[in-house]
């Protein structure tokens, strides 16, 4: 019973994690993206 959860919270650890990681790089290729076609902040 205890290693069940275990087993589910690491795994919405995974997830949580990776989502991050994934919204981290889209938002740095879209800088990247916007800083090359000119629109500088």
């Amino acid at each position: 019973m205890n290693n069940q959860w275990v087993s589910r919270i690491f795994w919405l650890l995974v997830l949580w994690g990776g989502s991050v990681l994934a919204l981290t790089v889209v938002g740095g290729l879209f800088r990247i993206l916007m800083t090359a076609a000119g629109f500088k902040s």
